[in-house]
């Protein structure tokens, strides 16, 4: 039996790394269908007034020079300067005037047309007469005897501009055509495009299609496996989550997407917001995988933008803004502060940048800084995509962690008003929690949150707790130990009940499920055993339902909890007295394993255990005694 469910339990685990690194595998074959195909072969980038980035480039085969379109415009109009549009005779009226419409006659205005044909021979326009002039001129009224032969004239003026050359002179195998730093000239410039024109020539064949194609796969899968291999070693917690994996690769899909319709449509890439991807990771993650994630995104990109190193310079430095003016986003307008540092960090890299490869004035696109401010106000609106992906993956932002410390929130003022020792309590509670994973680089925002929610299942019988009851009798103490316990422990399971009818995040209902953990309610058990000595006590009638903490704060929460309700019973504060209490209570949760399941060090557990005593001692400080007034 015991060999069959490891034998499944492995099965699983295999399946769920293959389905992980799967959605890997369908996001690289998605990127390469996706990408744009205008440049297959080609794989050069160059701009006029600019450097050649590249090593010395010779022509590999023969190829002709192409004209450029105002080229091929200027020879057209030369050649068709020469050329008279065919007109022929009606039938049956009079020629001895050569009258045509006046619509005729002004389309050969329009085009500049200065003579006709009729038979094969070639009249001055200035020899023919609309209705009007012909009255004018003669004296007696003329039919038209003219018309436009259309059909011909369109196929002589094709045959004509047939005969224009599309090039000018030709290209020698091994020629050299640019040097490495050579500035690209109007000139190399034709060349150069010339050269990427052959390569797209159909005539070139498929195999070197398929073969860039094939570079383009190997290469995006080289960057999605460096970006796994990085998960493996620092955040194997990430690589073990599907909605981690998903949402990683869901964030790179919609900017790589973005930028392939913006090439498709001849528009900017600088339009694209690449700085979605390292603050939507750093808003829900950490900063050195929201800086890995968007390396990796750029990477693949600058396979088919054009300038792909000035790309990848100017979107370092986005990545690196974004993340380090957003270290902890718990206002929305740290993203409008962040978005303006990103346009004034892409103005300063790209002026930078153009003049250390040109050195001209010249070289700098004033259009560039719109682009810029264009994509600045779109990263404002990564906003409602932390929102969404908060939905769609169950994932918490530091804003929505904002959010429900608002202790005017409905659940928090409901339990102010039905359980005030116990929201005095939690307030308490989430100070200490908060002070102490400061201490340890633990997310203090997060602890602090799950400390005002962990005891709201209290709400539903207030009075059976000591710090709601203000004088009046402990009904616990007239019921049997093990049905007190019960009581005690139903506000774990009560606090999860409320917390899902309210909608609280799943990150928040586990501080209410773990805070406790599986301890003993130990007044109860003790008194019990005590009642009932040499019996053997069933543990699991005191024992919280669990299930133990598994995160630092988690850890935190728990011993903040149960040090923050010593603290009450104790007959004196001095520093000597809470530092006792402190140990005790810690040394016990240890003892009772449990933060086994925790990622605490030794030296996170010193750290917490000064925090507490610290602020313990000066919560309870010792106050001068005002004298009375004598009278």
């Amino acid at each position: 039996m015991n060999k069959w469910f490891n034998v499944t339990l492995l099965s699983n685990k295999t399946t769920q790394t293959v389905l992980r690194l799967s959605i890997f595998a369908v996001l690289a074959v998605v990127c390469v269908l996706m990408f744009p195909r205008y440049n297959n072969a080609f794989r050069y980038h160059y701009e006029v007034g600019k450097p050649w980035g590249y090593a010395a480039l010779t022509a590999d085969f023969d190829f002709p020079i192409y004209k450029t379109d105002a080229q091929l415009q200027t020879d057209q109009q030369q050649l068709l300067s020469t050329f008279a549009p065919y007109f022929k005779y009606i039938p049956r009226v009079q020629r001895e005037v050569k009258v045509v419409p006046l619509e005729a006659m002004e389309w050969l205005q329009k085009e500049g047309y200065s003579r006709i044909t009729i038979n094969q021979t070639k009249y001055p326009v200035s020899e023919l007469y609309t209705p009007k002039s012909a009255y004018a001129k003669f004296g007696y009224d003329c039919a038209i005897n003219l018309e436009l032969d259309t059909a011909r004239t369109e196929d002589m003026r094709s045959k004509l501009l047939a005969t224009i050359s599309p090039t000018q002179g030709m290209v020698q195998k091994g020629e050299k055509i640019i040097d490495k730093g050579e500035i690209v000239t109007e000139r190399n410039y034709q060349i150069l495009h010339s050269l990427r024109r052959a390569y797209e020539d159909e005539s070139l064949g498929h195999r070197q299609r398929t073969l860039s194609i094939f570079g383009e796969a190997i290469l995006v899968m080289l960057f999605l496996c460096l970006f796994v291999v990085y998960l493996y070693v620092f955040r194997v917690a990430y690589l073990r989550s599907l909605s981690t994996v998903s949402f990683f690769c869901l964030q790179m899909f919609i900017v790589i997407a973005l930028a392939c319709l913006a090439l498709r449509f001849n528009l900017s890439v600088y339009l694209i917001p690449f700085a979605w991807v390292p603050i939507l990771t750093r808003v829900f993650f950490d900063s050195r995988t929201a800086l890995f994630l968007h390396f990796t995104t750029i990477l693949i990109t600058s396979i088919i933008v054009p300038a792909p190193v000035e790309f990848f310079f100017i979107q370092i430095v986005v990545g690196m803004v974004a993340v380090s003016s957003l270290s902890d986003m718990t206002r929305r307008a740290q993203l409008v502060q962040t978005a303006a540092w990103i346009f004034f960090a892409q103005s300063v890299a790209y002026t930078a940048l153009s003049f250390a490869q040109a050195g001209l004035w010249s070289s700098i696109d004033p259009w560039m800084y719109l682009y810029f401010a264009i994509c600045g106000l779109l990263t404002v609106g990564c906003y409602g995509l932390i929102y969404m992906f908060e939905k769609m993956f169950r994932f918490i932002s530091s804003i929505t962690l904002v959010e429900l410390t608002d202790i005017n929130s409905e659940l928090l003022h409901t339990l102010a008003e039905r359980a005030p020792g116990t929201f005095q309590h939690s307030m308490q509670v989430s100070n200490l929690a908060a002070e102490a994973a400061k201490a340890i680089g633990a997310n203090a925002l997060l602890v602090r949150t799950g400390a005002l929610y962990h005891d709201i299942g209290k709400m539903t019988d207030p009075i059976y707790y000591v710090e709601n009851q203000i004088g009046a009798e402990n009904p616990l103490l007239k019921m049997d130990p093990r049905d007190a316990a019960q009581v005690v422990m139903a506000h774990v399971t009560e606090g999860e009940r409320i917390a899902r009818k309210n909608h609280l995040p799943e990150v928040v209902i586990n501080f209410i499920t773990t805070h406790h953990g599986t301890s003993l309610v130990r007044y109860f058990y003790n008194t019990y055993c005590n009642a009932h000595p040499g019996e053997q006590v069933d543990e699991t009638l005191f024992r919280y339902p669990g299930s133990k903490p598994s995160t630092k704060e988690g850890a935190i929460l728990m011993m903040a909890d149960a040090i923050e309700a010593r603290s009450r019973s104790l007959k004196e504060y001095t520093e000597t007295s809470i530092a006792e209490a402190v140990n005790q209570m810690i040394d016990a949760q240890i003892a009772d394993g449990q933060f086994a399941e925790t990622p605490l060090s030794f030296k996170d557990v010193e750290d917490i255990r000064r925090v507490f005593i610290s602020r313990l001692v000066a919560i309870n400080h010792h106050r001068i005694s005002y004298p009375a007034l004598n009278k």
